[in-house]
């Protein structure tokens, strides 16, 4: 169901049944200054939202003929697509129906790279950009490096230890809670103070013995970090055990393999924007453990 009230600005959430799309709209809906419509491929799912009285909308980013309906009378968007290839054309056709539907802000969620980067996946977000950019329409841009819940999900905690695929380098971590925040915070203001910018977001440099030590003294038992290799995480994406796209199950493992390699050496570095946007400091890695001890802890 589609609700187009003009007293406020309407502001479209891609993936708002997503853990980013979750947190954004718990958010926003500290604010009655905006209309925040929410979207969904799954059509039982439009109809639970429906009848609890959401403005939400059936939108299928591989189907462009469920975005007419779905960004009418939309002012603000929030883009997040799918860990596929198809995020190409899914992105493209999208902007485009933004622009005959006279959306006036787009924020992006990209990914934590240098403009001359080769890994795929990162090149990918990057066309995005540049697509976004020639639409002619306000952008933002957020750069989050490698999220803390990564530990929830891909490398989680096991018999007290979890893995990490670039060996012994230092990535920057950046709690979801913090890329939603920011987000939320764009969204809410507009373009007008946060148009044509990019925001990039590390909190803290930390390598797999470095994440144990902190884990470690929170849960209060001894866990340790297996060092594996890029081999290992392709091993495991093509095992099943984690539904994964090949084409971009490949680009995942480039990315570590270039970590390695110090290509992407700059994944390990601090770049810290969150308190510039929201007026709040960002989450220590050693916060978000105490505030998951209970989502960590089950996994062992």
């Amino acid at each position: 169901m589609t609700i187009i009230n003009k007293t406020k600005p309407t502001v479209l959430i891609i993936g708002s049944t997503g853990q980013i799309g979750r947190l954004i709209i718990e958010a926003l809906s500290q604010t009655s200054e905006l209309q925040v419509r929410l979207s969904s491929r799954r059509l039982e799912q439009v109809e639970t939202l429906c009848a609890q009285g959401q403005d939400v909308v059936y939108l299928d980013l591989d189907d462009p003929r469920t975005f007419a309906g779905a960004l009418a009378g939309v002012d603000r968007l929030f883009l997040l697509t799918g860990y596929t290839v198809a995020m190409l054309v899914q992105s493209k056709t999208l902007i485009d129906a933004a622009k005959k539907a006279g959306v006036q802000h787009i924020v992006h969620l990209g990914i934590f790279g240098e403009w001359d980067c080769t890994d795929p996946h990162f090149a990918w977000h990057q066309m995005i950009e540049r697509y976004i950019e020639a639409s002619g329409i306000a952008w933002t841009h957020l750069h989050p490096n490698y999220f803390m819940e990564n530990l929830l999900g891909i490398a989680p905690l096991k018999d007290g230890a979890f893995s990490m695929f670039c060996g012994d380098r230092r990535l920057g971590w950046i709690a979801l809670k913090d890329v939603a925040a920011v987000a939320a915070t764009v969204l809410h203001e507009g373009s007008a103070k946060f148009g044509g910018k990019d925001y990039w977001m590390s909190t803290e440099s930390l390598n797999g013995a470095e994440v144990a030590a902190i884990l470690s003294e929170v849960l209060k038992q001894k866990i340790r970090c297996d060092y594996k290799q890029p081999d290992d995480l392709r091993e495991l994406l093509m095992s099943g055990k984690i539904p994964v796209e090949p084409n971009y199950a490949e680009a995942g493992v480039e990315f570590m393999r270039q970590v390695m390699d110090g290509r992407m050496g700059y994944i390990g570095s601090v770049r810290d924007d969150v308190q510039f946007v929201t007026g709040k400091p960002s989450t220590s890695f050693k916060q978000w453990a105490i505030e998951n001890r209970d989502r960590l802890l089950p996994n062992n």
